[in-house]
């Protein structure tokens, strides 16, 4: 997904592009590289090296190589914006998120079931975006049994509106231990997407659990699959201390019909990509996505698209120029009243 907007704004602005796909997903972008050339792309303007970490450092470390981005973990965002910063290299590294949902007990039920299912199943739960905490205000098991209705019903597979495997058995192995160790905290299991291990692929169905503790490991730490955790509160206040304490700062959203609720909540939030009834708030352009400074979700400097990708992506040069006055041409009114700001030869 990211390549698909780096690497247009990059190359319209005027640069050349080196890109180093996911070692788990090369196929994509070496298929995209193919219909540049077919486009008719000059030779040397779009590059793609493969690799792991040694591909990534030789990149960061090349004199000709001006600027990177990066897109992935919080310990590798942090890693690659370090080692760029001590080359004075300029660098945009976003890293993982831990995005939560705040339903309040005016939202529209039938709506806020639906769009919090996709964002958290879909996808797998493997991008930034997907929700991962619901926090409701109250009591709300009309929201609770429409959402494990909705999510229960989804079929696995590849075809549309259907949930694939995750990634690689690593990914497996991390979110079935998230799940494993939700259950031996005391949370509840509302439904078990364990259930979809199958021998071939790495299956995890929707799972969505319900938390009798904040501090529950589920709770707090990036899963990165199709795991939702729920946990009520009694206070809009306690929703944004939960929220805010959180070390990450990706996205989060509310679910309210009024307005002034909506209001409230999005001046509250700790995080850089809010939504009001939209459970994936991307920004759409011109507006800027990353992550916000100072938290785990971003390192290093700008976002990558809209006017942060802009201004990423070039040069921001000052030109202070001076004309020779020509007096034979200039009028007469022009030569006396001379020019207030020109500081030319003044001390």
């Amino acid at each position: 997904m990211v390549p698909m907007w780096t690497v247009p704004i990059a190359l319209v602005l005027g640069n050349t592009v080196v890109l180093k796909p996911s070692e788990k997903v090369p196929l994509t972008m070496r298929r995209v590289a193919q219909l540049f050339a077919e486009a008719g792309f000059p030779d040397g303007v779009f590059n793609m090296v493969q690799g792991t970490k040694e591909a990534v450092e030789a990149i960061i470390d090349h004199k000709d190589i001006k600027a990177v981005t990066f897109v992935g973990s919080s310990p590798v965002a942090n890693i690659v914006a370090s080692r760029c910063r001590a080359l004075n290299k300029r660098v945009t590294a976003l890293g993982g998120a831990k995005n939560h949902l705040v339903a309040l007990p005016d939202c529209e039920v039938e709506g806020a079931s639906s769009d919090i299912c996709v964002s958290f199943a879909g996808c797998a739960g493997q991008r930034c975006m997907a929700a991962s905490v619901l926090l409701l205000v109250g009591q709300q098991d009309d929201l609770v049994h429409k959402l494990v209705q909705k999510s229960a019903a989804i079929q696995a597979g590849s075809g549309k509106g259907q949930l694939g495997p995750v990634i690689d058995n690593r990914s497996y192995q991390k979110i079935i231990s998230y799940i494993d160790q939700a259950e031996k905290d005391g949370a509840k299991i509302l439904l078990d997407g364990r259930s979809w291990k199958r021998d071939a692929g790495n299956w995890v169905g929707p799972t969505i659990i319900l938390h009798s503790s904040s501090d529950d490991k589920t709770m707090k730490e990036e899963v990165f699959g199709p795991v939702l955790s729920i946990y009520v509160v009694k206070s809009w206040e306690e929703a944004i201390e939960i929220e805010n304490s959180n070390p990450f700062g990706n996205a989060a959203s509310v679910y309210t019909t009024n307005g002034a609720n909506a209001e409230w909540f999005t001046s509250q939030f700790r995080a850089s990509m809010l939504g009001v009834n939209v459970g994936i708030p991307v920004p759409r352009e011109p507006f800027s996505f990353g992550g916000l400074y100072g938290t785990h979700s971003k390192y290093g400097d700008m976002d990558i698209t809209g006017d942060g990708g802009m201004e990423f992506f070039t040069n921001r040069i000052k030109v202070t120029t001076k004309w020779p006055l020509v007096r034979s041409l200039a009028p007469q009114a022009s030569v006396e009243s001379g020019d207030a700001a020109n500081f030319a030869g003044q001390m």
